[in-house]
This record gives structure tokens, sequence and C-alpha cells, in this order.
């Protein structure tokens, strides 16, 4: 039986946090979805499908993960992927409480599906797309925050 996860995030954009939880979980799993949602509650800076070409991009090297997108519930999606596992990235003891939120809610939903929660490489536990697309509009400096495919993305947003 293959070891199927789901990585779900808005990855908007993507950054060295995201691709850390991305490749560590490629090695625990036989195969990652890294799967673009749109949240409702945000206005993104990048459409859904810019940001399957920038996901895809970094993370060509990466054999078993492929890059999706849904617009249904996560679970659903992920019982319709036949997944057994969905990743959630921790940057901080903040972000757990939200998390654990979303999960209770997730295996009330779904039981059979479990969460793996890793906690991203101490270098990028300040990232976020927010704060990257803020430091990217006054043209700032992110090469240490984001790959140069997504820096060249940003730049061309914000030009």
């Amino acid at each position: 039986m293959t070891r199927l996860a789901i990585c779900p995030g808005s990855f908007d954009p993507v950054t060295y946090g995201h691709l850390d939880i991305i490749q560590r979980g490629a090695k625990i799993f036989d195969h990652v979805i890294v799967t673009v949602f749109n949240n409702q509650s945000k206005d993104p800076l990048f459409t859904v499908e810019e940001r399957i070409e920038l996901l895809k991009a970094c993370t060509s090297d990466l054999p078993n993960v492929t890059v999706d997108s849904s617009s249904s519930l996560l679970m659903d999606y992920a019982k319709s992927k036949n997944a057994q596992a969905v990743i959630r990235g921790l940057r901080a003891v903040s972000d757990f409480e939200y998390e654990m939120q979303i999960t209770s809610m997730n295996r009330q939903l779904y039981a059979d599906i479990e969460t793996f929660f890793m906690m991203t490489n101490n270098q990028y536990s300040f990232l976020s797309s927010s704060i990257v697309k803020e430091v990217a509009k006054y043209r700032a400096n992110v090469s240490d925050m984001v790959p140069n495919v997504v820096e060249e993305a940003l730049a061309r947003k914000f030009k």
C-alpha cells in the first residue's frame, strides 16, 4: 500500500518554509500531493494557476511530489485521493492552537486520515507568505525567503 499524504495550503507564494515541510514529508511518505486551496478569507496575490506553476517549478526535483488544487473541503479531497495522512507545518507554538482546531474538525469529519505536524526548520520559523509579500512589495531582497522563480514572480507582480 502506498503511503500517500496531502500537504495543503494557500501557498501565496510558496516559501522556503513551505518547501522545507514538503521536502521532509517526501522523505517519509511514498507520495505527497501538494494541494493549493483557495482560502476565501485571504485576498491572494497569485491566481491558483500561478501558485500551481510556482510549486511545480519548486518541487520538480522531488519525483514523489505532485501538485494539485482543490476548492473542496480538505477531508473530502483527501478521501477522494485515498490519502492516509495530511502534513501540516508549524512555525511556532502560536500556530499550534489554530492547527489543533482544524485537526479536531477534520477528525470529526473523517477519522481515518491522520494529521502529522512538522516543525519547520528554525531558520524559516519567522516566514509567512504574508510577510514575504509585504517585503517584496517594497522591493526589498527576499532571496533568502523564496526560490528564484518565486522572487522573479513577485518582482513582476509588484512592478
